[in-house]
């Protein structure tokens, strides 16, 4: 019984070293996001959401990247305003599960496009966490 417990702990150890030691590829994850639905909105997928918006491309970008790192455990793992293109991580507070959100500039305006890495169900928070950026981009 105490090795089968242990034996458990030490996989769920490894499984937490192994969510938050991952590399996170930028060839993978920066890459042009999927835009989905009416301008505005935040869609929701299965373990994704996209959201659209609408007015100077350039500008969203530089507001969202205050917004987005301004946000707990969030960082930029490419791209720039410059680039038109910027990819964050955004970690889980507990196991620190690692999503992606991706935003671009288009020409009318922003696509953007969050995601998980592990699993398929993210339970809502990409689209959450989408819904609280747009939200802090109305206010600003």
């Amino acid at each position: 019984m105490r090795i089968t417990i242990w034996t458990i702990l030490a996989a769920l150890a490894a499984f937490a070293l192994y969510v938050r030691l991952a590399p996170s590829d930028p060839a993978r994850w920066h890459v042009p996001p999927v835009a989905e639905g009416p301008a505005g909105e935040v869609v929701a997928l299965e373990g994704a959401a996209s959201l659209r918006l609408q007015g100077d491309g350039p500008a969203l970008l530089a507001q969202l990247d205050r917004i987005a790192l301004g946000t707990p455990r969030t960082t930029r793992l490419a791209g720039s305003v410059a680039e038109g293109r910027i990819t964050w991580i955004t970690r889980s507070a507990i196991w620190g599960f690692p999503d992606y959100t991706t935003a671009e500039v288009r020409p009318d305006g922003l696509a953007v496009y969050a995601r998980l890495r592990f699993g398929r169900s993210d339970l809502g928070v990409n689209a959450a966490r989408l819904d609280a950026w747009r939200a802090a981009l109305l206010r600003e």
